[in-house]
Parts: C-alpha cells; structure tokens; sequence
C-alpha cells in the first residue's frame, strides 16, 4: 500500500497548489456573496442586474466545482485507506488512477493565470477589405465561435449583428459566458486571414479576405475598472434597422466615446436606452483593459490613443485553396482539418497560444 500512498499524497500536494494559484477559496466566498445578494427579494427589481449576478454566481461556481469534487473524493479515499483493509487494494489503485487522470485534465486551469482570464468574453467581429468575400468570412468566423462555445458548454448571446448586403455579416457583438471564457478566447484576438476560391465571383479565382476579432474580457462592475465620467461623450439617437416602430421611433440608440483614447463604442440592439447604455459601458470597459494590456499600462489613465487589434498583420491564416492548412502565426500551431477548425475545433490553438504565452 505504501506506493499508493505516495500517489494520493502527491495527489493532495498539487491539489492544495492548485487550490492557491487558482484562489479556489477567494471564488468561493465570491460565490457566497453572490448568493447572498441573490437571496433578497429586492434584487429583482433590477431583472438585468439580477440575470448578470445569476450569470456570474453560474460562471464562478463552474471553475470552483470541479475541484472542490476532487478534493472531497481524494479526502474520502485518504481516509478509507487509513482503515488499512488491503482487500480494497485494487479497487483503490483503479480509483486513485482516475483522480490522477482528473487533475491532469483539471491542470489546464493553471494555464490561465491572467488577471481577466477567469471573465467572461466579449467577441467583436468586423469584416475587413474584399466586399462580400470579407464579410461571408466574417460569418464563418462567427459560426465557428458559435460552434466552439457550443461544444465547450459555454452560453452566447448575440448583442449586436449587422448583415451585409448580398451575404456575410459586416460586424457581430457576442457575449460569451463560462468558465474562463475570456483566458481561452483571447488567443483569438487580432486579424484572421482566409485564402480561397471565390464563390461571389464568375471567374471562381483565389480570393485573400480578412476579418478582424476583437476579445475583450466583460467587465460586469464599474468598480473594477474605473472610469472618469468626464473622459465620456456619450451620445444618443435613433436606432435603425429592422425591429418594428419601437425601434425606429424612440432615441434608444447610444454611442458613448471614450475621449482620451478616442475609443467609440455603439450599441442599438431594440432594447431599451439603458440597457444599451449598460452594454456600451461593459463594451467599453473591455476595450479599455484590452488596450491596457497591450500596452504595458499601469492605469487606465496612462492609456495613448490608438484602436485595440488594428489591422497591422494577421494572427493566424487560413488556406482552403490549393491546399488546406490553418496556422497561427505566433505559437507556429497548425491543423490540416481547416474544415474541423471552421466547425469549433479550436482547443488546439488555445492550449498552444496558453502555452506559448506562459513562456515567454
């Protein structure tokens, strides 16, 4: 037994380690105040402050459960071993064998290690240069998030969509919730490339299109990222688009500019002016903490001027034509099933992105 026991004792170990790095107890008196907040009827009041405390309480308790299982089963099996009954041995190695297997999976938590990677995610895309070739990419770029949180049993909710005129989508707004939502997307931030025969033109020849993707990590409370309210110009106008007379007929419709980066951020999804002009400020506040991440900043305040994820050079290219490959320019990953990658198949180059990042 004494080899067993020095499995479920390393097994503890690197439990209790993860338990700090991850600040699984910090989560948990999150999670406890959460519900307690939840408990009072007068929360309700506010539906769309009540459904994001529900959407926070749902997302921290997904990164906690999972291991605070496998310390309960671990301490279980501690302590049913301590009873020294040696005709349970092989059950015990069978059991010990798959919590092992567990934390190797669970392990990958630790790759997230930023200061937003536990956030949900904002994703917006916005088609670039080659007209209905650029925004029909930008519509697959948006199917195949769709199809990953989808398979990840992550939550989406389109905010904003805006069609284009024969096909694609010029620009998509959509709010990604799960556990470390924002830690896994953001490897997805930058300018996407696609290589491929044209279907939008007679002659069928190879089209370069490009798409670009924004991940901001959604900042549901103001206090975490402060903002001076004399540094916003906000705006509000009619919203268009298809909706009924509601929409086309009240100021719904906000834009909110961030004067010292020049930032703008504009949401008219046929809701209410407030709620628009909650969703800009969480838009808002993402862009300015993505920004201040590229640039080293310590503050909001110290922020220069200048748009996140410009258009400088492309992330990771995808080549359908003559021959299929998608590789990503930073790690060097690559995937021959640019088909499966376009159906969700994403967890490579998120784990090769989490892993090249955790090196430099």
């Amino acid at each position: 037994m004494q080899p067993l026991i020095k499995r479920i004792h390393a097994l503890s170990t690197s439990i209790d380690e993860a338990f700090v790095r991850l600040k699984i107890t910090e989560k948990e008196q999150t999670i406890s105040k959460l519900q307690a907040e939840l408990a009072q009827p007068e929360v309700w009041n506010n539906p769309t402050h009540a459904q994001t405390l529900s959407k926070q309480l749902a997302s921290v308790g997904h990164m906690v459960e999972p291991w605070l299982t496998l310390q309960a089963q671990v301490n279980d099996i501690v302590d049913l071993m301590a009873l020294g009954d040696e005709s349970l041995q092989a059950e015990f190695e069978e059991q010990v064998s798959a919590f092992e297997k567990e934390l190797a999976q669970l392990r990958k938590d630790l790759l997230f290690q930023g200061e937003y990677d536990d956030h949900n995610a904002i994703l917006r895309l916005s088609a670039g240069v080659g007209g209905t070739d650029a925004q029909d990419w930008t519509e697959m770029l948006e199917r195949m998030y769709l199809r990953y949180a989808e398979k990840s049993h992550m939550d989406t909710t389109i905010i904003e969509r805006s069609t284009g005129e024969e096909a694609g989508i010029k620009s998509s707004v959509i709010e990604v919730t799960g556990p470390y939502a924002y830690g896994k997307l953001k490897s997805e931030h930058g300018v996407h490339r696609l290589v491929r025969l044209s279907p939008f033109n007679s002659d069928n020849l190879r089209q370069t299109s490009f798409a670009l993707v924004e991940v901001l990590p959604q900042i549901d409370t103001p206090e975490e990222v402060q903002i001076d309210e004399n540094d916003l110009k906000i705006d509000v106008y009619r919203a268009g688009g298809h909706g009924g007379q509601s929409v086309n007929t009240t100021d719904s419709a906000v834009r909110i500019t961030h004067l010292p980066t020049g930032i703008v951020v504009a949401i008219q999804n046929e809701r209410s002016q407030l709620q628009n002009r909650e969703m800009a400020l969480k838009i808002l506040r993402g862009k300015l903490v993505q920004l201040q991440l590229e640039q080293h900043a310590a503050h909001i305040t110290d922020l220069q001027a200048g748009e996140s994820a410009n258009w400088g050079s492309q992330i990771r290219n995808y080549v359908l034509h003559p021959y299929t490959m998608v590789k990503d320019t930073r790690t060097k990953y690559e995937d021959r099933d640019a088909q499966g990658v376009l159906d969700g198949k994403l967890d490579g180059f998120i784990e090769a992105y989490l892993e090249h990042t955790s090196s430099v």
